[in-house]
């Protein structure tokens, strides 16, 4: 894969889920009049198409700072406090939920590309192979396990309370054809996990990072349509900060011809555009 390592600066990872950055914002102009945006982002995908898109950045007069994350807390957090201009790790319905939980003033300024979720399995090749109460794990948190139980449903697993929507969880499961035993554990923690289960729902960003970094190998069982997703992952920033030229600057850049040509051509189908 190209490295852009002469256009950013990287911060050091933030490796525990309580970790923060420790310096503020880095917002600011040097005399050339590029301006600086420090953005929070999960390694992968996000850190690997955001860097992608330092070029047409920095021709924007734009130069992306990355701080890394390796959790879905502390981006928001950060981004809150004023420690990051905008971060890039998360669907509008997490934002949103984030938001309202923690009573943050956060806003999307653009989707950028979407991870359909899928479930996945070491033990198993085809979805009619999952046995009668096999083991299924799903993320716990409450946004992306409602996506887990409505992708189960959609082939035909499991079937939830009527009206349960974005906001299910296993207590309005009403139907379970194989008696799956279906169990929540964090997102992050699902990959290292998945060899102990028949399958898991897990988001494609810690699939991905396993697959690359733990060398995990497992077959795709059912992956969610692309169409009409509303999963998309976003550029969010403090709201008010919406019309910030250097914002709309990095939208622009995110959502450019080479970003979209770097996502199809990385990910094989696992992220796609969605701009």
């Amino acid at each position: 894969m190209k490295r852009f390592s002469a256009f950013f600066l990287l911060s050091a990872a933030v490796l525990l889920a309580g970790c923060k950055p420790s310096s503020g914002s880095s917002t600011g102009g040097d005399s050339s009049g590029v301006r600086t945006l420090k953005v929070g982002v999960n390694p992968v995908p996000h850190g690997e198409i955001l860097r992608a898109a330092v070029p047409a950045a920095l021709r924007e007069g734009v130069r992306i700072e990355v701080v890394e994350f390796t959790d879905y807390v502390q981006p928001n957090i950060a981004l809150a406090d004023g420690q990051l201009d905008a971060n890039y790790f998360q669907h509008v319905p997490y934002l949103e939920r984030s938001s309202a939980d923690r009573k943050l003033s956060l806003g999307s300024v653009g989707a950028v590309h979407l991870e359909p979720l899928a479930l996945y399995s070491t033990k198993y090749r085809q979805l009619a192979e999952l046995p009668e109460g096999a083991q299924v794990t799903i993320p716990a948190d409450p946004s992306n396990a409602a996506r887990a139980l409505r992708l189960l449903e959609a082939q035909g697993l499991v079937r939830l309370r009527e009206g349960a929507g974005a906001t299910a969880t296993v207590q309005d499961v009403v139907g379970n054809p194989r008696k799956l035993e279906l169990r929540e554990i964090d997102a992050e923690q699902q990959p290292r996990t998945l060899e102990d289960v028949a399958g898991a729902v897990i988001n494609g960003n810690y699939f991905l990072e396993a697959q690359k970094n733990l060398r995990l190998e497992a077959s795709v069982l059912a992956r969610e349509s692309p169409k009409d997703n509303p999963y998309a992952n976003v550029l969010a920033v403090r709201k008010g900060d919406e019309g910030r030229p250097e914002v709309q600057a990095l939208v622009k850049a995110l959502h450019s011809e080479e970003v979209r040509k770097f996502i199809e051509a990385t990910y094989g189908g696992a992220v796609v555009p969605a701009f």
